[in-house]
């Protein structure tokens, strides 16, 4: 498969490990709902990103086997290592829905502990989960007792700033056999404001032993590296910066893609939303990546409307390729780019 990692002769060392699976690289596609699904996680991985998260789950979703709750656990074994989460504030649905899970194959169940959405974390799940680190440790440990694939948990720092225990959360998910932590900066309260605390981060990294990724405003490759040195992460998880430009995923800045390699990778995204999702939902759902695909293109606010509204995949290519973003095989370089995102 296609990684970004350069092979001078000899094989390439891991980053680091969850369980057994070997990591390749340090700049990791986060896990965004509605985003993480397999089209997007696909071509990120392609083009560097070293592993997969699936957008998450709720257990009680999985326990119900509704078809339409799983799609985002879809993956190909070009993804490899996936990762499924899972949130859920009840410990034994967890469990159960973690052991369901497994026999999907993934290579790691990561528990949703960073989900600041009221709806969410108001009733106890994800960054919910903060308030009661022994609740926590208990879940790491009924499921790392349980499962035979490696359990890591997504955290944040804290509910708010008068409840920053995020040294003891991950020390609890350590102890109780977690074998990754992925950190965002910000408290629940702070929800996506403000800025990331880089610092905080660092602090995890150094009071465990187990591998940690940061997340929290990394929107260039240039921020990844200053912040992989800076807290001594295994790793960082970019988010909203991938989204539109896959490309940082190869160490590349926005300005570095051509027009044409722009115009391919969004036609095989938006072919990878038809096959996922159907039509017209995959387009749909599509918009919310274009809008960010075209953003520096200067385009007039009622042509990027006329875009954005399309419901039809036809009419939507046939406007595309009017404003000078050949998808498909119109594309000048297409063999290559099919060839890279394909292996």
């Amino acid at each position: 498969m296609a990684s970004g990692i350069p092979f001078n002769g000899a094989p390439p060392r891991p980053r680091f490990h969850l369980g057994a699976s070997p990591v390749f690289g340090y700049r990791i596609l986060a896990p965004m709902d509605g985003v993480s699904e397999w089209p997007f996680r696909s071509i990120c991985r392609s083009l560097g990103s070293a592993m997969s998260y699936t957008a998450f789950v709720a257990a009680h979703e999985v326990l119900a086997g509704r078809p339409q709750a799983l799609r985002p656990l879809h993956f190909t074994p070009e993804e490899r290592p996936v990762v499924f989460q899972i949130f859920d504030d009840d410990e034994g649905r967890l469990l159960e829905a973690a052991l369901r899970l497994q026999e999907r194959r993934p290579d790691g169940i990561d528990i949703n502990m960073g989900c600041s959405a009221r709806c969410v974390s108001g009733r106890g799940a994800g960054a919910g989960l903060l308030r009661d680190p022994a609740k926590i440790g208990r879940i790491i440990a009924r499921l790392s007792s349980a499962l035979e694939v490696p359990v890591s948990a997504k955290i944040r720092l804290g509910w708010d700033e008068a409840g920053l225990n995020y040294r003891v959360v991950a020390r609890s998910i350590e102890e109780n056999g977690g074998a990754l932590i992925a950190v965002h900066g910000r408290t629940r309260a702070q929800g996506y404001s403000g800025e990331a605390d880089w610092a905080a981060v660092a602090e995890v990294k150094a009071s465990v032993h187990i591998p940690v990724l940061g997340n929290g405003d990394i929107r260039s490759p240039e921020e990844a590296e200053r912040r992989l040195a800076e807290s001594g992460c295994d790793g960082v998880l970019i988010g909203r910066a991938a989204m539109g430009h896959p490309w940082i995923f190869q160490g590349r800045a926005r300005a570095d893609v051509s027009a044409d390699e722009r115009a391919h990778v969004l036609g095989v995204h938006l072919e990878r939303m038809l096959a996922h999702h159907g039509e017209p939902e995959g387009v749909i759902l599509f918009r919310k990546h274009l809008t960010r695909y075209l953003d520096g293109m200067g385009l007039p606010p009622e042509e990027r409307t006329l875009l954005l509204t399309q419901t039809e995949a036809v009419a939507l290519r046939r406007h595309l390729i009017r404003i000078g973003l050949p998808i498909g095989e119109e594309a000048e370089g297409y063999g290559a780019w099919a060839t890279a995102l394909a292996a």
